[in-house]
């Protein structure tokens, strides 16, 4: 795909964004039929969003399709990773606006902050090496809504051009004491206006978050690309996505970890 088509792609989705209309597919001569195109779009667009008015910067980076129940509602096998934005985070307790989305779902997720990059040039690196250089886990539930019509079943190209479906994301206390947590078996309880949801847990994430994280370094690290100290890591969710609607109130408990919450309205 030339530059034109990946462009027009960009544009497509970057217009559809700000203006709050959705597309059905992206037009064949510019849908992205490789990895590499669907890579090459959300660049663009992240170009696009980073030109906004309001000066907005790139802070971390999100993962999905880390979690079996997840691949199967999307109907793909492969995980993926995109942009998160200093104008699309939140702390806990705040509320979202919730005529800026489409239909979004949370998914709560354990996030994390790198003290230290990893030389990309020494990759692949080990889980354990990893978790020694994380300076603190988060809880946080990330908001992900698409600009596709119907996003379960326009394949995971799509998804990744369109930065991963990602919308917001809302973060807890950071704690940084590793120590404390198990990552192979940490639960989580999402609750919709203080009404109990789904149960989920750190080892429907790859096994374990930490393997998440080092899949997303090493597979930066193949393009010569390295994961910036003090980005935030959003590493997939804990259950399947949940719709949620104007007028909710969303919880994420992570037990010792902490909760995080907000108030979905306008």
């Amino acid at each position: 795909m030339n530059n034109l088509k990946i462009n027009k792609a960009a544009d497509i989705l970057y217009n559809s964004r700000i203006n709050l209309k959705r597309i059905k597919e992206l037009p064949k001569d510019c849908t992205p039929k490789s990895i590499e195109e669907a890579y090459s779009i959300q660049d663009e667009l992240t170009k696009r969003y980073l030109s906004e008015k309001e000066k907005t910067l790139i802070v971390g980076k999100k993962i999905g399709c880390t979690n079996e129940a997840a691949k199967i509602q999307l109907n793909i096998n492969e995980s993926f990773f995109g942009n998160m934005y200093s104008n699309n985070i939140s702390k806990s307790n705040t509320t979202i606006k919730s005529g800026k989305y489409f239909s979004p779902f949370v998914e709560p997720e354990f996030s994390f902050v790198m003290k230290k990059e990893l030389d990309p040039s020494k990759a692949p690196y080990t889980a354990d090496i990893v978790y020694k250089s994380i300076l603190a886990v988060l809880p946080s539930i990330e908001l992900v809504d698409s600009r596709y019509d119907d996003w379960t079943s326009i394949g995971v190209y799509n998804l990744i051009a369109d930065n991963a479906v990602h919308a917001h994301w809302i973060y807890g206390e950071e704690k940084k004491n590793l120590n404390l947590f198990d990552f192979n078996n940490h639960s989580v309880e999402l609750f919709i206006n203080e009404k109990f949801i789904e149960k989920g847990n750190s080892n429907a994430v790859m096994g374990n978050p930490i393997n998440s994280l080092t899949w997303l370094i090493n597979n930066l690290a193949i393009n010569g690309k390295v994961l910036p100290k003090n980005y935030f890591i959003s590493t997939g969710t804990c259950t399947k996505a949940i719709p949620i609607s104007e007028g909710d109130k969303v919880t994420a408990d992570f037990g010792k970890l902490g909760n995080v919450s907000f108030d979905f309205k306008e």
